[in-house]
């Protein structure tokens, strides 16, 4: 009876998600639609996503930034309003090491369920493939939750039943109402090989594929201690966390890098987030508390100008700016 109260209340969360973007996603998504500057100081969340959008394709244009190259979710959760805005937030985009989240979230299902056994070996895996972003760990994390290996090509019948195994991570976000996303592929640091490569499909088809606003929700699941249960949700926040504030080496890690970079002056905020980068793909996942008070989930996914670092950063920091002037 638990489990179906709690599901009941996912569903209503994805309704609740999925009206609030609705106007949003059916205007803006997958399409290049011209974005008139505001005539008032007072603007709405999707206002404000629009100017945030604007914002860095105007600043990029020169780089050759065009809209299909960018999406946004913004999730407004300061007072708990679960307001939320998109800017081409249905559009399917290779996620990179973003999907890392819909993994962190379907391993804890799978040990609050005792699909799985919780080990030494298991947590340093879902410490590093979140925290270091690690691939070898997301790798053997995939393995376990769906019981497949990689390896040698297998015979045609053998190979639908080890994707349909695979698909597993794919089949439990499903039934939380979750759609347009894919979550079934490994991460790697080259390429795929054998099987891997195979399930890939001949021409990528079957590649790993995120919404902003697929992530956006996930993300505030956790935020709001509802991905799985409330105790898991917090482990899952310990591993997100990110010391934007500490000296680092490597600015181009997740606690600097990225949405990051627009909390370089701003003292007293506090960051969660996944970054995913590769030679096409630059996006952050991030979670936002404020000393003013707000706070807000904000998902950008850029694509063909992975080595522009500062257009996650523009996206935030016109988002910061203007939830202070939101009706």
């Amino acid at each position: 009876m638990i489990r179906i109260i709690a599901r009941l209340f996912r569903y209503a969360f994805a309704l609740i998600f999925l009206f609030s973007v609705e106007a949003a996603a059916q205007h803006l998504a997958g399409k290049n639609v011209p974005l008139a500057a505001n005539a008032t100081s007072q603007r709405n969340l999707q206002d404000l996503v629009n100017e945030a959008a604007r914002t860095a394709l105007e600043k990029f244009k020169d780089k050759g930034l065009r809209a299909e190259n960018l999406a946004i979710t913004l999730i407004n959760l300061r007072d708990q309003q679960m307001k939320a805005a998109s800017f081409r937030g249905q559009e399917r985009i290779y996620p990179a090491s973003v999907v890392k989240l819909f993994y962190l979230v379907a391993a804890h299902r799978a040990l609050e369920d005792k699909r799985i056994e919780d080990t030494p070996e298991l947590r340093r895996a879902l410490h590093d493939m979140i925290v270091d972003s690690s691939n070898e760990a997301t790798q053997y994390i995939v393995d376990v939750v769906t019981h497949t290996t990689g390896g040698f090509e297998l015979p045609e019948k053998e190979m639908r039943e080890w994707q349909q195994k695979r698909n597993a991570v794919n089949r439990y976000f499903a039934t939380l109402g979750y759609t347009n996303i894919n979550v079934n592929q490994k991460t790697f640091c080259e390429d795929a090989y054998g099987r891997e490569k195979v399930s890939r499909g001949p021409n990528g088809e079957n590649r790993n594929k995120l919404t902003t606003e697929a992530t956006a929700r996930l993300l505030a699941e956790i935020v709001g201690r509802r991905a799985v249960n409330a105790e898991r949700s917090e482990q899952m926040m310990e591993l997100l966390k990110r010391d934007y504030a500490a000296p680092t080496k490597d600015n181009e890690d997740q606690a600097h890098g990225f949405t990051a970079i627009a909390l370089r002056q701003v003292a007293g905020a506090r960051l969660w987030s996944k970054a995913g980068w590769t030679s096409a793909t630059r996006h952050d996942a991030a979670y936002l508390e404020m000393p003013d008070g707000a706070k807000f989930v904000l998902v950008t996914f850029t694509t063909d100008h992975a080595n522009e670092r500062d257009i996650i950063p523009t996206v935030a920091h016109v988002v910061i700016d203007g939830l202070k002037d939101l009706e």
